[in-house]
């Protein structure tokens, strides 16, 4: 048992720092595309030494993580005299290692048929309160923002953390309220019960228009991605809160905000787009796969994470940023009605199957969540005009 979750570790780890590094090279290329220029494309593998032909092996610029790697990696470790040692230390390291810790209850498929005990394809298996897990360690990030910004003893860093600090709390509760609509309607807190919830019967983004929408919109606004980058927005706050870091220490912040990113999309696979569950591919759900329906599910998990992480990027790179008033208006005018309306009307619809039994109370379920969803965005639209008002404000 240690060996395999030592195996699985180093795979998890060593898996999520290069899908962080090539996620940054995809993400250039994306904005090259979106921005029509070229993007990076010089960097290819060393291998000149080997032979004076391999000199213009770029492979379209794959070694640019690389050589980004090496940038941090041998630039001066450099800390400012006017900083509080500790704390400035301290906050990288909290804020990755909490983005790292999240992936041990996060399943990457279903099992793996390995001798008489099939392995899951989970750090941790059999997690009953995964969820609480995940948000616990996710909230722990907070700090790791709060500090970097009071420990560095710079108001372009002070004011970034409390922006950010602000931000993240303020969004938090949507994301829950969103959540918890998905935990009503599959009476579980185990990320893997909720895949089968879905497999058995309507993925939750379907059923549950509403809450998906919150929970996504709310999980941009968590991993600070545009147009909810006001922790950084580099035009206003030079960096924001890391503005003062360099080296490796930026690196770990970098990185973290990847990991955050890829987090988010795991989630809303896992829990609204039926994770490695795909209608008619991946197999009925009690009996333990082969090896091919098991590699099967993994790449189904995988491919929707990675269009859901493509999306993220498409949404940086075409929307502009929210003001702050905005931003903050959007959290509590918009967002908290919403994912309360949410959460009455699932925990409403949980009570039909109790009077009714068929497939009948599934299809009028989901057709009553989408008009309510409908329903209530028009009047959140109309009640709340302002959110996308750009117009500057008259001074009286």
């Amino acid at each position: 048992m240690l060996i395999e979750a030592l195996i699985k570790v180093a795979v998890v780890l060593g898996g999520l720092m290069t899908a962080a590094a090539y996620f940054v090279l995809l993400e250039r290329r994306v904005a090259a595309w979106v921005q029509d220029r070229r993007g990076p494309n010089r960097v290819g593998v060393p291998l000149s030494l080997l032979s004076p032909r391999l000199k213009d092996l770029r492979l379209f610029g794959l070694g640019q993580p690389a050589a980004d790697g090496l940038k941090f990696i041998f630039k001066e470790e450099y800390t400012p005299a006017h900083v509080n040692r500790f704390l400035y230390v301290l906050a990288p390291i909290t804020i990755m290692v909490a983005a790292l810790a999240v992936f041990a209850a996060i399943p990457f498929g279903s099992v793996l048929p390995m001798g008489e005990q099939p392995v899951e394809m989970v750090v941790v298996p059999g997690f009953n309160v995964a969820l609480l897990y995940v948000f616990a360690l996710s909230s722990i990030a907070v700090y790791g923002v709060i500090l970097g910004g009071w420990a560095s003893n710079n108001k372009y860093s002070f004011l970034g953390g409390l922006r950010s600090s602000a931000q993240l709390i303020a969004y938090e509760l949507p994301l829950g309220l969103g959540l918890l609509g998905v935990v009503l309607a599959s009476g579980s807190l185990d990320l893997s019960v909720i895949i089968q919830r879905q497999s058995e019967g309507m993925w939750f983004a379907l059923a549950q228009p509403l809450g998906f929408t919150v929970f996504a919109i709310a999980a941009f606004a968590e991993a600070a991605r545009l147009p909810f980058d006001l922790p950084e927005c580099e035009q206003e706050l030079i960096g924001g809160y890391h503005t003062e870091y360099a080296g490796m220490k930026l690196l770990l912040f970098l990185v973290a905000e990847f990991l955050h990113m890829i987090t988010a999309s795991y989630l809303i696979v896992i829990l609204f787009l039926g994770g490695w569950h795909f209608p008619g591919l991946t197999g009925p759900v009690g009996e333990t796969p082969g090896w091919g329906l098991a590699i099967l599910r993994i790449l189904a998990l995988n491919l929707k994470v990675f269009l859901v992480i493509f999306f993220f990027m498409m949404v940086r790179w075409s929307w502009p940023r929210f003001r702050f008033d905005q931003l903050m208006a959007l959290a509590w005018k918009v967002m908290l009605p919403l994912g309360l309306i949410n959460l009455v009307v699932v925990a409403c619809l949980n009570e039909l199957p109790k009077q009714t039994e068929g497939n009948n109370v599934l299809i009028a379920g989901t057709v009553i969540s989408w008009v309510i969803c409908i329903v209530a965005w028009v009047a959140i639209t109309v009640a709340v005009p302002v959110v996308a008002d750009n117009r500057p404000r008259v001074k009286g």
